[in-house]
């Protein structure tokens, strides 16, 4: 390299410098030196809706590789509970003080000066959970921060992290599927198996999926069917199985006890059943001849592992890109849902604690609306 080559690499390197160093000088003209931001505060564990309190805070601008979000929606989901009545794995820390909240999406609005990866104006989404997203703003390390696309709705976004995630890891992670095979899942009306259901379809799967029965079970069906499902049964039709359909090679389990083991027993030779959750508090019970008859393997998931140990991994990358481009596809789409201003979190937190199947919905904050309401 020419002298006059180095030179002007090091003009261009300069200029990129004082580029930023003045957008970050900008930044903290054109606003005040602080923001006003509302949170949801768990002081100490129990019942959500007695331990958890709306508060206010002051937050500074960025510094060096810190981020401010302003963010837009965030979901509430049962491991939200759980974690504020102190029996999930994932403890919230510091109680006093902490904040809930393990998914949701935000704008950039400021950015430290040593931050080059994000920008004011780009979509963000946590990279790991229990960062804390029902409040109105978070600052944040960049590194804490995955860019989204701009041309998604919020709603897609903001759930993206979890329920999407967590089918698409289960069906791609355990069994290697091809075109045509048939996957069964119970708990199927709840916001993974929906995912789950329209990821089949996009991949060209048979879904089996099994519901608690219901009188509003012909509504449900035909709201499950239009997302994309093959099969869609109540647990005594399982029972009594008559579907003219191949032995799924794959049976996924949120439910567990006695509905966990029909489902089970509807598996192929050499099938894998894999538990991620355990709506029914009962534990997954196995007769010993299907191990040794059948061959049968059974798998854990836990998503949020799984997020922790592949934060920068190329496989995290490829799955949230799958997920956005079917979201633009419009072949995957939130569940049912209802958008609530921050103030109205004890309806939100009652809804989640008691679910109540098809006639229920996922909560979500839209901190738009506290916006509105100042």
């Amino acid at each position: 390299m020419t002298s006059l080559n180095r030179l002007g690499l090091s003009f261009i390197k300069s200029s990129r410098l004082l580029k930023r160093k003045y957008l970050f000088q900008s930044q903290m003209m054109s606003l005040s030196s602080q923001v006003t931001s509302f949170k949801l505060v768990c002081n100490k564990f129990g019942d959500p809706k007695e331990v958890i309190e709306l508060q206010d805070e002051s937050l500074c601008m960025p510094q060096n590789d810190e981020v401010l979000v302003k963010v837009v929606m965030a979901p509430v989901n049962p491991a939200d509970i759980n974690m504020i009545q102190g029996v999930y794995p994932v403890k919230l820390s510091p109680v006093p003080g902490a904040v809930p909240g393990n998914e949701g999406v935000g704008v950039v609005t400021h950015v430290g000066g040593d931050v080059t990866q994000l920008k004011p104006g780009d979509r963000v989404v946590p990279s790991t959970p229990a960062l804390g997203m029902w409040r109105t703003h978070i600052i944040l390390k960049a590194h804490q921060l995955t860019k989204v696309r701009d041309d998604l709705e919020f709603v897609d976004l903001a759930g993206i992290t979890s329920n999407p995630c967590t089918a698409y890891r289960l069906l791609k992670d355990f069994v290697a599927l091809s075109e045509g095979d048939v996957v069964i899942q119970n708990g199927a009306n709840g916001a993974a198996g929906q995912n789950v259901i329209q990821l089949c379809k996009a991949w060209r799967l048979r879904s089996v999926n099994v519901v608690r029965d219901r009188p509003d079970f012909e509504q449900l069906r035909e709201y499950l069917m239009q997302l994309g499902a093959t099969h869609v049964i109540t647990e005594e039709q399982l029972r009594k199985w008559s579907l003219d359909v191949a032995k799924p090679k794959l049976a996924l389990n949120c439910v567990g006890g006695k509905n966990a083991l029909e489902v089970l027993r509807r598996l192929d030779q050499g099938g894998t059943m894999v538990t991620y959750g355990g709506m029914s508090r009962e534990p997954v019970t196995i007769p010993t001849s299907s191990f040794i008859f059948k061959d049968i393997t059974l798998k854990g998931f836990w998503m949020t592992r799984w997020s922790n140990d592949n934060t920068c991994s190329e496989a995290r990358k490829q799955m949230l890109d799958d997920l956005m481009c079917f979201m633009h596809d419009g072949r995957l789409k939130a569940p049912n849902h209802k958008l609530v201003s921050i103030r109205d979190f004890r309806d939100a937190l009652a809804n989640t604690m008691n679910p109540q199947g098809f006639a229920g919905c996922k909560y979500i904050f839209d901190m738009r609306l506290e916006e509105q309401s100042c």
